[in-house]
């Protein structure tokens, strides 16, 4: 199964170890999907990482990027455009989706939740996707 997880839910999952998104920490770890992202997804993900308010150092970054980065397959996602999102800083997630031919792609995102049922994959919520993999979520 492709998996594309937006970058709050990447965050979410990296940031608060003891949160109710720990578990996907280990899980994209264990390979049990395929995670996909694209450059830009990444680079948002960095740049969100970097946001003062977290008050993350370098090295900090660097620690949470590599307990996700090895676990992902970056494509690119420039030739596949998908759907036009309502917000065009969520199209990037669209495309990368479209583009890895993807089976999911997993946000909390209003403006993404809004293309369910108008793309060729599953948009789920976290607590959505987690009943997939984790009994009684």
């Amino acid at each position: 199964m492709r998996v594309v997880f937006d970058s709050n839910v990447v965050l979410s999952a990296l940031r608060f170890t003891r949160g109710r998104l720990a578990w996907l920490r280990p899980h994209w770890a264990s390979r049990a999907v395929e995670a996909v992202a694209s450059r830009e997804t990444v680079a948002e993900l960095i740049a969100v990482l970097a946001y003062p308010k977290f008050g993350l150092s370098r090295a900090e970054v660097q620690d949470l990027l590599a307990d996700y980065l090895p676990y992902v397959k970056v494509i690119d996602a420039t030739a596949a455009p998908g759907p036009r999102c309502r917000d065009p800083g969520d199209q990037k997630f669209i495309d990368v989706a479209v583009a890895a031919g993807a089976d999911v792609l997993v946000t909390g995102d209003r403006d993404l939740l809004a293309l369910r049922g108008k793309v060729g994959f599953a948009i789920e919520t976290p607590g959505e996707y987690a009943k997939r993999f984790v009994p009684l979520a």
